[in-house]
C-alpha cells in the first residue's frame, strides 16, 4: 500500500458478535478478524492471519502469538501459546504454555493439553487428547513425553514473539 494510503478494516461483525482485542495486543492490519473473537493482553496476531468466531467463540490467550498465515476457526487457545506458520487450529482447545508448530493441523473436538508441542505437520485428530507434557507427531498424531530442552522451547517461543509483537505494534505507530 502507498504511504498514506488507509489500511482496510479487516475486524468484522458477524450475527452482531464483533471482535474484542485488548490494547496491549499486537494485531497486524493484514489479519482478518470475524464476529466473536477475543485477543488478550500482549497477544501478537501477524499478518494474513484468519481468526473467525462464527459458529462457536474464537479466543487467543495472554502473551499468546498466531504467525503469519495461521487459521483459527473458533475454539480456545490459552495463555503463552504459539501457532507457527501456516498452522490450522479449528474448533479445539489448546491449553497454556503449548506450541502448534509450521503447519500442523488440530482437528476439531480435539484437546492439546497444557506444556505440549504439536509438531510441524503434525495432525491432531478430530477429539483426539494430546497429554500435558507430550509431543505430538506424525499424520495421525501419536505422542511422547517431551524432553527439557524441547519444554524450554515453549518457553523461549512465546517470550520472544510477545517482544516480537511490541516492535512492530511500534513500527505500525501503536
Amino acid at each position: 500500500m502507498p504511504p498514506g494510503a488507509e489500511t482496510p478494516d479487516m475486524h468484522t461483525a458477524f450475527e452482531g458478535e464483533t471482535p474484542t482485542v485488548a490494547d496491549s495486543a499486537y494485531v497486524a492490519d493484514q489479519t482478518a478478524l470475524m464476529g466473536d473473537v477475543t485477543v488478550g493482553e500482549r497477544a501478537s496476531i501477524f499478518p494474513f492471519v484468519s481468526i473467525r468466531g462464527d459458529v462457536d467463540p474464537a479466543a487467543i490467550g495472554a502473551r499468546t502469538n498466531v504467525q503469519e498465515f495461521a487459521t483459527v476457526h473458533c475454539g480456545d487457545i490459552g495463555d503463552e501459546v504459539t501457532v507457527g506458520h501456516g498452522a490450522v487450529v479449528d474448533d479445539c482447545t489448546v491449553e497454556d504454555h503449548s506450541l502448534i508448530g509450521m503447519g500442523s493441523c488440530v482437528m476439531g473436538g480435539a484437546t492439546v493439553e497444557s506444556n505440549c508441542v504439536v509438531a510441524a505437520n503434525a495432525v491432531v485428530q478430530h477429539g483426539q487428547t494430546i497429554p500435558e507434557g507430550h509431543l505430538a507427531y506424525g499424520v495421525p498424531a501419536e505422542t511422547r513425553e517431551l524432553s527439557p530442552e524441547q519444554r524450554a522451547v515453549i518457553e523461549e517461543s512465546w517470550e520472544t514473539y510477545v517482544d516480537l509483537g511490541r516492535e512492530h505494534a511500534a513500527a505500525q505507530g501503536e
